[in-house]
C-alpha cells in the first residue's frame, strides 16, 4: 500500500544526502517534498501540517544541520515521528476479569467485518483461546450464512442469529450467545454486527445501547484502509457514538495511496490493533508501528520477515538444511521445498519489501507478476522431474531438459533457469551454512 509513498520519500532523503551539509533551506525545501508526498498519500491535511511542524522543529532543535551525517538523522527523526504517528507502540486486546471477554466489531457495510471476525477468530485460537463467533445482524441473513461457512471452513463455532426468532434484535442474539459461550466453555466471544450504509443516529443509538448492555472488553471499529479519508471520518463518528477501543484496517496490501492508515490514528485517538493483509484466514496480523514506519521509509521489516519464516519452517528442519548445505546436499526437492515455503509466507514481493533497501525491487516484482507466475512455473518443472532428477540434477542433459520442458509445459530455456537458480542458491546456502556468507538470522536461531 505505501509504495508510491516510500518511493517519493526515499527520493527526498536521496537528494538531501547528496548535500555535504544541508542548510536550513535544504531542510525546508525537503520538508516541502515531504508534505506534498503525504498530502499525495491522501493523509489529512492537518495531520500533515503538524507531522511536518514537528519534524522540523526536532531537526532544528538536534542541530542536526551541524552534525556529520545530518540526512541520517533526518531520517531518524522522521522515522521517530511517523512512530508516534501511528500510535507509538503495539496495541493488544484487552481482556475481562472474568471471561468469556466479548468483542465487538463494528463498521460500514462492504469494510470486511464478517470475514475478519473469522480471521480474529482463527487468530485468538492461535493464540490458545477458545472463541465463539456471533452473527448478531438479523436484517442481512446472508451475514449469517456467510459466517457459518466459515466458522464450518476454520473449525469454529458459531452462534448465528439465523436460528433465532423472527423479529430478534441484535442484543437478544447476544444475551442468547453469551449462554452457549458458557455452556462451551468459550474464553472469547466475537460479536459481527450489523454493517451500516450510513451511520443516522437511530443506528448509532442501537450500537451504543448494544456496548452499554454487553460491556465488552474491546469495540474494534473495522474499516476498509481502501475508502480513504471516508474510512477515518466513520471512524470519527463511529467514536462519538461508541466510544472505540480499537481498529482493524482491513485491504492493507491493497493499491491505495495508505492516508487512512497514517491519519485514523492521530484524529481518533484511537489506536490500531490489527490490519488485514489478504484474502486467506491467516492473513491478519497485529500492528506494530515500528514495524510500519521502518517499511514507509524503506528500511524493510526483518522482525516480521523472521515471525512469519517462524511459522514455516521449525528449528530442526533449519539445523537439518545447515547440515546438508555445508556438506553441499542440498537437491532440488530441498529447494522445492524452501520455494513452497516462501509462497506460504505471502507474495514475493511482500517478502522482498521486508529486507531492508529492497523495496524498489518488491515493487518490480509485483508490477511483473512474477509472485505466483514464477512458483507455478518451478513448481511445475520439478514435478515433470524423476527422483533421481531431482536429487541428482548434474545426470539433466539436453534431452532430458527437452522431456522435462515438455513435462510441464515450459521450454528447455525455463528448465535451464530454473537449473540456474538452483545452483546459485545451493552456492549461497552452503556459504552461509560455513560461516563464509551472511547469515538470514543470528546463528539461525528464532528469537525467544
Amino acid at each position: 500500500m505505501f509504495e508510491a509513498l516510500t518511493e517519493k520519500l526515499q527520493n527526498v532523503f536521496r537528494r538531501l544526502g547528496s548535500h555535504g551539509t544541508i542548510t536550513e533551506r535544504d531542510l525546508d525545501e525537503a520538508l516541502r517534498e515531504v508534505r506534498m508526498a503525504l498530502l499525495e498519500a491522501d493523509v489529512h491535511f492537518r495531520v500533515v501540517r503538524d507531522f511536518v511542524q514537528r519534524v522540523r522543529e526536532k531537526a532544528l532543535g538536534a542541530q542536526v544541520l551541524a552534525s556529520l551525517t545530518p540526512m541520517q538523522q533526518v531520517i531518524d527523526i522522521v522515522n521517530r515521528e511517523l512512530i508516534e504517528l501511528l500510535g507509538g507502540g503495539q496495541s493488544q486486546l484487552q481482556r475481562s476479569k472474568d471471561p468469556p471477554s466479548i468483542v465487538v466489531l463494528v463498521g460500514l457495510k462492504g469494510s470486511g467485518k464478517t470475514t475478519t471476525a473469522a480471521k480474529l477468530g482463527l487468530h485468538l485460537r492461535h493464540g490458545g483461546d477458545r472463541p465463539l463467533l456471533v452473527a448478531a445482524d438479523p436484517q442481512r441473513m446472508a451475514a449469517a450464512e456467510q459466517l457459518e461457512a466459515l466458522g464450518k471452513q476454520l473449525n469454529l463455532p458459531v452462534h448465528s442469529g439465523a436460528t433465532g426468532r423472527p423479529g430478534d434484535r441484535p442484543l437478544q442474539i447476544c444475551e442468547r450467545a453469551l449462554k452457549e459461550a458458557k455452556r462451551l466453555g468459550a474464553s472469547a466471544v466475537i460479536v459481527d454486527t450489523m454493517g451500516y450504509l450510513q451511520m443516522d443516529q437511530e443506528s448509532l443509538a442501537e450500537v451504543a445501547e448494544l456496548r452499554r448492555r454487553l460491556s465488552p472488553a474491546e469495540v474494534l471499529m473495522v474499516a476498509d484502509a481502501m475508502t480513504g479519508q471516508e474510512a477515518v471520518r466513520a471512524a470519527e463518528e463511529f467514536h462519538k457514538a461508541v466510544g472505540l477501543t480499537g481498529l482493524i484496517l482491513t485491504k492493507l496490501d491493497g493499491d491505495a495511496r495508505g492516508g487512512a492508515a497514517l491519519s485514523i490514528r492521530a484524529v481518533t485517538g484511537v489506536p490500531i490493533k490489527f490490519v488485514g493483509v489478504g484474502e486467506k484466514a491467516d492473513a491478519l496480523e497485529p500492528f506494530y508501528p515500528d514495524r510500519v514506519a521502518s517499511r514507509i521509509l524503506g528500511m524493510g521489516d526483518v522482525l516480521t520477515l523472521i515471525e512469519k519464516a517462524k511459522e514455516t519452517i521449525t528449528q530442526e528442519e533449519i539445523e537439518s538444511l545447515e547440515t546438508r548445505a555445508r556438506r553441499g546436499a542440498i537437491t532440488l526437492e530441498d529447494f522445492m521445498a524452501q520455494l513452497q515455503r516462501v509462497k506460504k509466507m505471502g507474495s514475493l514481493s511482500q517478502i522482498v519489501g521486508m529486507i531492508p533497501g529492497l523495496s524498489g525491487i518488491a515493487n518490480r516484482l509485483a508490477a511483473e507478476g512474477l509472485d505466483e507466475v514464477h512458483l507455478r512455473r518451478a513448481e511445475a518443472i520439478v514435478y515433470s522431474m524423476t527422483v533421481q532428477e531431482r536429487r541428482h540434477p548434474d545426470i539433466i542433459d539436453a534431452s532430458r531438459r527437452r522431456r522435462i520442458a515438455r513435462g510441464s509445459g515450459t521450454t528447455p530455456t525455463d528448465v535451464n533457469r530454473l537449473l540456474k537458480q538452483y545452483r546459485e542458491a545451493k552456492k549461497i546456502m552452503q556459504m552461509v551454512a560455513s560461516g563464509r556468507g551472511p547469515r538470514i538470522a543470528p546463528n539461525l536461531r528464532w528469537p525467544q
